[in-house]
């Protein structure tokens, strides 16, 4: 991204926030309930945020990017973002934050003891009456996409693939002439 000297976007501003965050993961001990709560919700807005102002803003990048992985890798980069979603749409309304994960077995100085070792839990589905249909379907899609690929997996996993996905998008993205990015 190329920029005036001074000029940073609001984008390279979220980008930067949410590397940040999810690099936070794996330093964050299980001794600290409440600070690995409040980094996990973090990195799961930093990550929906970046996302969605891609999809928004830089769509057909996102889709090339997206479409030159591998079949394997880009189901997986399209089922983390959606579960992301849906931990974002949850979190803290429906569902308490400490449903979403379980920590590993405690082991003193281990990397287990490290909040990016974490589980997600499986979850039951969520009562969605009050929605739309087309929005039931839409939040299905992503509570189907959080049991298949972050339940029962470690929490650090998803935001990997979605931080090495998502800068690149970022560092293949150009600047419109309309100045979407500007801050």
């Amino acid at each position: 991204m190329h920029y005036p000297p001074g000029e940073a976007s609001a984008l390279d501003w979220s980008i930067s926030a949410m590397v940040e965050t999810i690099d936070r993961l794996p330093r964050v001990k299980a001794w600290d309930g409440a600070r690995a709560m409040a980094v996990i919700g973090e990195a799961v807005w930093w990550v929906t945020i970046v996302d969605a102002t891609m999809v928004r803003y830089h769509p057909d990048t996102y889709d090339r990017i997206l479409a030159e992985a591998p079949a394997a890798d880009r189901l997986t980069i399209e089922e983390s973002l959606g579960g992301l979603r849906f931990v974002r749409n949850h979190m803290g309304h429906d569902i308490d934050h400490v449903d979403f994960v379980t920590g590993a077995p405690r082991s003193r100085g281990r990397a287990a003891d490290r909040i990016a070792n974490w589980t997600w839990r499986p979850l039951p589905e969520p009562c969605l009456t009050a929605l739309s249909p087309g929005a039931q379907e839409w939040e299905l899609d992503r509570y189907s996409a959080y049991q298949g690929r972050l339940a029962e997996h470690a929490v650090g996993e998803a935001f990997s693939r979605a931080r090495v996905f998502l800068a690149e998008v970022a560092a293949t993205a150009e600047p419109d002439k309309l100045g979407v990015w500007a801050s």
